[in-house]
């Protein structure tokens, strides 16, 4: 089997690549890293290490890569023949390697027009099915209806940390010990394909606000709570017992919404509260305050990790959560002068108050009860933390 994965960085080669080599890919990566791509030619395999409570190894091999501007004809072959293509590039790349993934597509469909599956590996929601929009736009209409028939493009969830890191191996990755990679099933074309580790389900939305509304959002609290402390990373900002207990109150809030709308066993998603804690305490990373909280304005968006579980709390309860609108104020303080959303922000509050840049930003009406509670927040932290 042949797999062909656009992004040889930390989570191409440390998540998914790692998890199709040992499913028994051939996994070849494609990327703009001139370095990478030499080097994982010359190796043909590379070092992941799991950074847990004992440090373990995990070799990767039968890899091979090629550069997607140099090697183009080489990339259109390779998907060609493919069994399976996946991406781990960011949202604002899958429009740049849309037009290659097309052309791909559209030799693949003179030679034979065997199944083939899709699956864009972005933290973003319906990701594969945007590169979907974007590739089909490069397909000629003969071949946008044998993309219907034959290619399955599969929405999925992936969830694992990998800091930044500096190795004197350019090819090793450090990553943390758990994973999950949720695939939603229903624009399959025959069989799924076989991924060693993924999880196959009929309905990815609950998934994804499991991840949102518990990771991102405990992620979020301690950076920026932690950020107002002038803690450097999240492990920092979680020995921190004030924190941590906000942290986890946000989370009992949030995980009251995730319960009350998708039915998850209570129980079973203490302990996934639990796991993610455990996740942030780690003391083998070092996840940067500033690189987690960056770009705020994007965090404060109606449907992220903050605002989304806070106001379907209030509408399920009809109670303020304290725990939530707590990581919402820390987040408008965050005055990082290096990052452009931080400054954005700083500027609306100024000129707006903490009220318009709630309803600019947030979506909220400016008599929620969430706005005052907010306001009310955001002042008191203001006097705490002046610096």
């Amino acid at each position: 089997m042949r797999a062909v994965h656009f992004g040889a960085g930390n989570i191409g080669r440390g998540f998914i690549g790692s998890l199709l080599a040992a499913s028994g890919y051939d996994v070849v990566f494609v990327d703009v890293n001139e370095q990478i791509v030499r080097l994982l030619k010359e190796r043909g395999e590379y070092r992941v290490i799991i950074a847990g409570e004992r440090q373990e190894e995990q070799w990767v091999r039968g890899v091979s890569a090629l550069n997607s501007q140099t090697e183009q004809d080489d990339v259109i072959e390779a998907i060609a023949s493919a069994d399976l293509v996946t991406t781990a590039v960011g949202p604002h790349i899958l429009p740049v390697i849309a037009p290659v993934i097309a052309a791909g597509l559209e030799r693949r469909f003179t030679v034979h027009q065997k199944p083939l599956h899709v699956i864009a590996c972005e933290n973003m929601i319906g990701g594969t099915e945007t590169l979907k929009q974007y590739v089909v736009t490069h397909l000629s209409e003969a071949g946008r209806q044998l993309v219907e028939e034959c290619v399955g493009f599969l929405n999925c969830a992936v969830d694992r940390i990998v800091p930044n890191q500096t190795n004197d191996d350019p090819l090793a990755v450090t990553v943390e010990p758990f994973f999950e990679w949720a695939i939603e099933t229903k624009n399959t074309i025959g069989a799924v394909p076989p991924i060693q580790g993924a999880h196959f389900v009929a309905d990815l939305g609950p998934y994804i606000e499991r991840k949102l509304f518990t990771v991102n959002t405990g992620h979020a609290l301690a950076a920026y709570l932690g950020y107002q402390k002038q803690y450097r990373t999240v492990q920092e900002a979680m020995k921190d017992s004030g924190i941590r207990e906000s942290v986890e109150q946000a989370l009992r809030e949030s995980g009251a919404v995730l319960v009350k709308k998708h039915g998850w066993d209570e129980q079973e998603h203490r302990s996934y509260i639990e796991t993610t804690i455990g996740r942030f305490t780690n003391p083998s990373l070092s996840d940067d305050i500033v690189r987690v909280a960056r770009s705020p304005i994007r965090k404060l968006g109606p449907n992220d990790r903050l605002v989304a579980p806070a106001v379907q709390y209030y509408t399920l309860f009809e109670r303020v959560p304290s725990g939530l609108v707590k990581g919402i104020a820390a987040l408008l303080l965050f005055d990082e002068t290096g990052d452009a959303e931080a400054t954005a922000l700083q500027q609306t509050i100024e000129q707006s108050g903490v009220e318009g840049a709630l309803v600019q930003y947030a979506g909220l009406d400016n008599s929620h009860p969430l706005v005052v509670a907010v306001k009310e927040e955001y002042a008191q932290m203001k006097q705490m933390y002046s610096r």
